[in-house]
């Protein structure tokens, strides 16, 4: 467990190594704890010495070695440890050994420095006189650092240790090996057992050895001397030596002897310079604790009066020490500064435990519960989520004696809070409207407050015209009441639902939020409407112009310590990032997002989406569908609307993929419900195309033309550029599924158009993904136009598993292709008038939708300028999935572009020789199983069979020698 340095060791080896080397003395500096004899132990079994006699001497335990070891004249390694302990006899002794090493021998002496009786002398005075040929070297052990600490955490407890845990136990142990091994142990043997969090390290206790060293320090002081130490016990933390002394009531002179006998014996240490306190942090507990009560309760008291003499006074500490003092208003009036102070300067979060901690103590006065509450709700709205906060002010509300406005505001925030922090939307929004009425006639701004946020579309649940109607009443209730920051936040609700709703003026709305404004809580109010607005300008497409408007919000939010504005802007340029194809390292950054706020899981929500799309596009489809399900932290209808779409969206399109057509169907048909029942249009755009498509392919083909009408009516003359991509997606989708049953070559082509149309207008937002699905969707109707097979109305080529073993005749391997026995979809429309090839000439049909590609490779002089467009155009669709990491994606386009491909000229028949590398198909097989789809799902991604898929990433396994799919996963990385 304890590391040392390898410089230590090295000039002993060397003398050791030649029997005529001038002797080593090695002096090894290190506080108790810090691994000095553990470093002896390695000495003794340094390599290449083995033919050295040792000698093992622990100071003032066993009265050394025998007399006539100490003449040996022939070469040694002498050991000796623990140097502080000798008496003067044994002292004497072990100079004589020393000054008289013979060649080829070594020493090490350990000692503690703060236990030396002359300090800074390990062998005492007077100094001794070491022979010119003798080398004197001096190794100070030092303290593990947090990354060592981390280490040590994880070879003791596993790899579930939190940043924070190890942070902590960094700070409390010093770092001191022993104390960290100690402290692990504790943790390990604790049921239940420890979690990772830093509240258990903190609640850990102090480890036995540790407490009974610094107790044997204390005790080793006269009884006058020990309030120096306590009073360092009860201040917790290296202090100046005056506010030491006021606190232990010693007065200056007995204070200052009392400061240098705790030095002497190190029952105090100097951490810093002018600052004492205890070396190890955690000492400080067990100190504490052995403190008789009514002494303890005295030093608390002079603690809070010292600290409040201070500048700037530590108003938290100041209240932890008059509660401890037993002084109960002195406290509460500390905790009120503390939390002020606190939230002034925009750190609401501490605030927030400040209160809570002090609201959940029982017996609390009322009307101290009625101070308080307000001020913890205030910070809580704009902080960060906590679950307790939310179950402290459920209880107050409740309480019936409370004053109309007070309850009225708390319920206010608490209605926020269920709604913005924890997603408990219905909840929430009940509260906020019964705020809404309590406050109306006694605290008109705040009424206004709580109308604003009823004003928001975001949330599931009431129509976009109930949603009007509040902001109407809010307007009327800001004016009426004068409040500046109300009209702020009517302002940003006003900017916030003009532009969700694709209204064009939302823009210059947004220009009016006041961005410099020096009022905290205009400042916060203005930040809440940008970061807003912001992102429903990313929803609509608006991707530049919302940067500034995310940009200025952010620096506001971070300026006014509105933590939870900030979360919201990072999740939203995540969905920025993703739809503007900046994927490199976002699949990381969602999870670093989702860490960081694991105990507030909506808030991250964005980040899961975010991390589900990616795995979908990379063929992760276990992946895919947990990240979208939120892992299972909250559900996803109760999402935000426009999130619940984007998510239900992309598990439609997972379920197509997988055959589920009757289920993606049934799940499409509920989205599509929520969105059409919000009434805000632009939040379908994410889902009308794969909806569309499930409606189409489960056979109700008038309910995808009504989903279609319903978009394009929706949107009517509104500014969302996304949402129009998105409605031209949706009718190349509807084009595609039913040109095979009544207008052929022709209806193909159409749809071929309006791919192309929704790729160009994609293209001008930027959002590369989408562009390059519906690129290749144009390509694929060309291709099926030009051979007059079905495409099987799969919008972007998604390919599903293949049919179940016992559902028919295995189809028959052609090379890596397989060719199914029947290749007539079985669909129940009829088939384009063009005549059907010979079936020996016919690609495979997809698996999911009976669609095959197109016709087998062909002679490039036989091909009409349009279809070699079109395979020119899925090359480069290939490409730009693969630079994108869209490796499902990728893999589909080249399937598709290897039954159209014209074969190599000069090729030499046969296959060609990979026998010891990958083939590019092996290659391509073996990347969407690291993935995580399973051979069927290649399969059919591949037009292939699955059994010709078992064979490949059999290959693939035996070349890269990798014993497991997981292991093959790190084989490919080895050789990207």
């Amino acid at each position: 467990m304890i590391e040392t340095r390898g410089s230590a060791l090295r000039p002993l080896a060397r003398a050791l190594a030649d029997g005529g080397a001038e002797p080593v003395l090695l002096f090894v500096e290190g506080t108790a704890g810090a691994g000095k004899s553990r470093l002896l132990r390695e000495l003794a079994d340094l390599p290449g010495t083995a033919d050295t006699a040792r000698v093992r001497w622990r100071c003032g335990a066993d009265g050394g070695p025998p007399e006539e070891a100490e003449h040996r004249r022939t070469p040694a390694l002498w050991l000796v440890d623990d140097v502080h302990r000798a008496d003067e006899d044994e002292l004497r002794r072990v100079r004589r050994v020393l000054e008289g090493l013979a060649p080829g021998s070594a020493a090490a002496v350990t000692y503690r420095p703060e236990e030396l009786p002359p300090p800074g002398l390990p062998l005492g005075a007077p100094p001794v006189a070491y022979p010119s040929r003798l080398t004197v070297l001096r190794h100070r052990l030092a303290p593990w650092d947090e990354e060592r600490v981390r280490r040590a955490a994880a070879e003791a407890l596993g790899e579930g240790c939190t940043d924070g845990a190890v942070r902590r136990l960094r700070e409390l142990t010093g770092g001191v090996p022993r104390v960290v091994v100690d402290l692990l142990a504790v943790l390990r043997e604790q049921r239940p057992a420890f979690t990772g969090t830093a509240a258990e390290v903190e609640a850990a206790g102090v480890p036995a050895r540790l407490a009974e060293l610094v107790l044997s320090r204390t005790h080793a002081l006269a009884p006058a001397h020990r309030p120096v130490v306590w009073a360092a016990a009860v201040l917790d933390g290296p202090v100046a030596r005056d506010e030491l002394i006021a606190v232990s009531g010693l007065g200056t002179a007995t204070g200052n002897e009392a400061l240098l006998r705790a030095l002497e014996v190190a029952a105090l240490a100097e951490p810093a310079e002018g600052r004492y306190g205890f070396a190890v942090p955690l000492a400080a507990p067990a100190v504490r604790a052995s403190v008789p009560g009514p002494v303890r309760q005295d030093l608390h008291g002079r603690a809070a009066g010292v600290l409040s003499r201070g500048q700037p006074v530590p108003w938290a500490d100041v209240a932890d020490h008059h509660r401890a003092a037993g002084r109960t208003r002195a406290w509460l009036r500390a905790v009120e500064r503390a939390a002020g102070t606190a939230a002034a300067s925009g750190r609401h979060q501490q605030a927030v435990t400040l209160l809570e901690r002090t609201l959940a103590t029982p017996g609390l006065p009322l009307r101290s519960r009625a101070h308080l509450a307000p001020l913890l709700a205030r910070s809580a709205v704009t902080g960060l989520r906590s679950d307790q906060t939310v179950e402290v002010l459920g209880q107050i509300v409740r309480d019936a004696s409370l004053p109309p406005a007070v309850r009225g505001e708390l319920r206010l925030d608490l209605g926020l809070m269920l709604c913005n922090q924890m997603g408990r939307f219905p909840e929430g929004w009940r509260v906020l409207e019964t705020a809404a009425a309590e406050l109306r006639e006694v605290r008109p701004g705040l009424a206004a407050r709580a109308m604003v946020a009823l004003s928001s579309p975001y949330w599931p649940g009431s129509s976009l015209d109930v949603h009007r109607g509040w902001l109407a009443e809010a307007t009327a209730a800001a004016d009426a009441s004068g409040d500046e920051p109300m009209r702020t936040a009517v302002l940003a609700g006003r900017a916030g639902l003009a532009m969700s709703c694709a209204d064009p003026g939302a823009w210059e709305l947004a220009k009016e939020l006041p961005a410099e404004d020096a009022d905290p809580a205009c400042a916060r109010q203005a930040a809440r409407g940008l970061c807003n607005t912001a992102d429903f300008a990313v929803w609509l497409g608006f991707y530049e112009r919302a940067e500034d408007l995310l940009a200025a919000g952010s620096d506001l939010s971070a300026r006014s310590g509105a933590s939870y504005m900030e979360y919201n802007a990072l999740g939203t340029r995540l969905l920025q990032e993703w739809w503007t194809g900046r994927w490199p390292g976002l699949a990381e950054r969602c999870e670093e997002f989702v860490a960081a706020t694991a105990d507030m899981p909506f808030i991250a929500s964005d980040a899961y989406v975010v991390r589900g799309l990616i795995a979908l596009a990379q063929g992760d489809w276990g992946e895919a569908a947990t990240w979208l399900s939120q892992r299972g932290t909250i559900g996803t209808e109760e999402l935000p609307v426009p999130l619940a779409a984007t998510t239900a969206g992309a598990l439609v399109r997972l379920a197509l993929a997988r055959q589920e057509v009757p289920a993606a169907a049934e799940q499409a048909r509920a989205a599509w419900a929520v969105v059409a029942g919000k009434g805000v249009w632009p939040w379908a755009a994410e889902l009308a195309p794969w909806a569309v498509e499930a409606l189409a392919r489960a056979g109700d083909g008038a309910a995808a033309r009504t989903m279609v009408r319903d978009f394009s009516r929706g949107l009517g003359r509104g500014d969302a550029p996304a949402a129009r991509a998105a409605l031209l997606w949706s009718r190349a989708v509807l084009a595609e599924t039913e040109a095979p049953a009544g207008e052929g070559r022709d209806g193909l082509l159409r749809a071929a158009e309006l791919y192309r149309e929704a790729a160009a207008a994609y293209a001008e937002l930027p959002r590369p993904y989408s562009r390059t699905l519906t690129a290749e969707a144009a390509a694929r109707c060309v291709l099926a136009a030009d051979t007059g097979t079905d495409t099987g109305a799969d919008s972007a080529g998604d390919s599903a598993a293949v049919p179940a073993a016992d559902s028919g005749p295995a189809p028959t391997e052609t090379g890596d292709t397989a060719v199914p026995p029947n290749p007539v979809p079985d669909r129940s429309a009829a088939m384009p008038s063009d005549p059907v090839p010979d079936r020996s000439a016919v690609a495979p049909s997809d698996p999911v939708s009976g669609r095959r590609p197109s016709a087998a490779p062909s002679d490039p002089g036989s091909e009409c300028p349009a279809t070699l467009s079109a395979i020119a155009e899925l090359e480069d669709c290939a490409q730009r999935f693969t630079e994108l990491g869209a490796v499902w994606d990728a893999a589909r386009a080249r399937a598709l572009l290897r039954t159209r491909r014209p074969a190599k000229k000069g090729r030499p028949p046969g296959r060609p020789s990979h026998a010891d590398g990958l083939s590019p198909r092996e290659a391509e097989v073996a990347q969407l199983a690291v993935s995580g789809l399973t051979n069927r799902e290649i399969a059919a991604t591949l037009h292939l069979s699955p059994r010709t898929v078992e064979q490949h990433i059999a290959r693939a396994m035996r070349k890269t020698g990798a014993l497991s799919r997981r292991d093959l996963a790190h084989r490919l990385e080895g050789t990207s």
